[in-house]
């Protein structure tokens, strides 16, 4: 399939290379985060996103989009260390980056199979599953893992080193 980290517009052409008919046809996944610092969260979510289908397309939010999402302190990383993080992972197939704070021009571009987010949320405030509902797709919430959000992950690291402790080695989680 060559690069991993396409453009809407590329990972398109990709999915309608792939489409084919009948048995043929691939089952393709889409999900989508910041993805700011991967954790075992994210790694629990995207394996369990790809079980759903053929292709696991991730929509990967843009370094300006983050900072309009979670603040102008994030991200932690630029988008081309999260895209290729995100790109190494063997349960990922195609990376697509986007500018908005929500996917759903990507969606309405791709039209996904399935629609799978974490179930921290509802499929109500899932942003595009009317889409995908309406054109023939399903929604999938996938078991959230409790303890394990980026917000949570840094306000731990910063409580842990902003006092000086007893035991050095004591790890972040």
């Amino acid at each position: 399939m060559g690069r991993i980290v396409k453009t809407i517009g590329e990972a398109k052409n990709v999915l309608v290379d792939l489409s084919g008919e009948g048995a043929s046809k691939k089952t393709v996944v889409f999900t989508n985060g910041c993805f700011d610092l991967l954790h075992p969260g994210h790694i629990h979510s995207l394996s369990a996103a790809k079980k759903l289908g053929d292709l696991l397309v991730v929509g990967i939010n843009s370094d300006e989009s983050v900072k309009g999402l979670k603040g102008l302190r994030r991200p932690l990383f630029p988008l081309e260390f999260r895209t290729q993080m995100l790109a190494a992972l063997e349960s990922v197939d195609l990376v697509v980056p986007f500018d908005s704070e929500t996917p759903v021009g990507v969606i309405e571009v791709l039209k996904p199979d399935v629609l799978a987010k974490g179930g921290d949320y509802t499929e109500e405030e899932i942003v595009g599953a009317a889409f995908v509902k309406n054109s023939g797709g399903r929604v999938e919430l996938i078991p959230f893992l409790e303890g394990w959000s980026t917000s949570d992950i840094l306000a731990d690291i910063l409580e842990r080193y902003s006092k000086t402790t007893e035991d050095e080695d004591t790890p972040v989680r």
